[in-house]
């Protein structure tokens, strides 16, 4: 009897034994998977990252597409520094290319002493503005803030009295259209002046 006790207890150790190998084996794989997966989820984080900072705008590539996405780029408005400008009065309109001087002073423009069109061009009603060669960015930005008038390069001689741009490089040849008016294409708050003075104009 005491054999078959005695052999009882020995299968009973031996049963607890392998238990205890099963569950320590078990936690083992689990921990194993649990560093994998930790691994996996981490590297699918770093991936997503590098993808936003690859792809700060969010666009979805095509496949196969490994361009990087278009950006908005600013756009910069014409200078207004750098150029001179002469204002002939070409209106009939006395006073309007001093008016219309002061006035491109008040935007920023560097404006030279006004005078009057050459007489044999006569009384124009569309405002030109004329731009000595390499002075087309000058000629564009005072178009713009004319309200979008035409530019043309100037001719020799240039089309004011002794046909001599003199210092300027762009001219504007003041028409009716805008003799003695506000700028069109001021910026919204600018003070525009448009005081009458008395010189030659």
């Amino acid at each position: 009897m005491n054999t078959q006790d005695g052999s009882s207890q020995e299968r009973g150790s031996s049963n607890a034994s392998n238990g205890v190998s099963v569950s320590t084996t078990v936690s083992v794989v689990v921990a194993v998977i649990a560093v994998l997966l930790g691994f996996l989820i981490l590297r699918d984080i770093n991936r997503d990252t590098s993808d936003s900072a690859a792809n700060p705008a969010g666009t979805t590539l095509a496949p196969g597409d490994s361009s990087a996405p278009t950006l908005p780029v600013a756009t910069t408005l014409p200078s207004r520094t750098g150029f001179k400008i002469l204002v002939a009065n070409a209106s009939g309109v006395t006073g309007s290319a001093g008016q219309m001087s002061t006035a491109l002073q008040s935007e920023n423009f560097i404006v030279t002493q006004p005078i009057n069109a050459d007489a044999t061009i006569g009384k124009q009603s569309v405002t030109i503005v004329y731009y000595v060669a390499g002075y087309e960015g000058g000629a564009t930005a005072v178009a713009d803030i004319l309200g979008g008038v035409q530019i043309q390069p100037v001719a020799t001689p240039a089309p004011v009295e002794g046909g001599s741009l003199g210092e300027a490089q762009v001219l504007v040849l003041l028409g009716t259209d805008l003799a003695g008016k506000l700028l069109p294409g001021a910026l919204p708050g600018s003070t525009t002046e448009t005081t009458t003075t008395t010189i030659a104009g």
